[in-house]
């Protein structure tokens, strides 16, 4: 996975303000646990689309996503 305009800080563990003149950067393999009937924060929290591929580009769907979307 990529990350536009942003970029992860290994030493903090969090998304930081990308490097000058840097589009993309990679974004490290995670281990995504989902905990079920979490409560969900009121702040704090940055709702991001995710794309299987840089480009974005894919089929419209019914639903009016792209199929290249998460």
């Amino acid at each position: 996975m990529y990350l536009e305009g942003a970029r992860w800080c290994s030493n903090t563990h969090k998304l930081v303000d990308s490097n000058p003149k840097e589009l993309f950067s990679n974004l490290p393999m995670m281990l995504w646990n989902p905990v079920v009937d979490r409560v969900k924060p009121e702040t704090g929290f940055y709702m991001t689309p995710l794309y299987k591929v840089v480009s974005r580009s894919g089929t419209l769907s019914t639903t009016g996503h792209s199929t290249n979307f998460v």
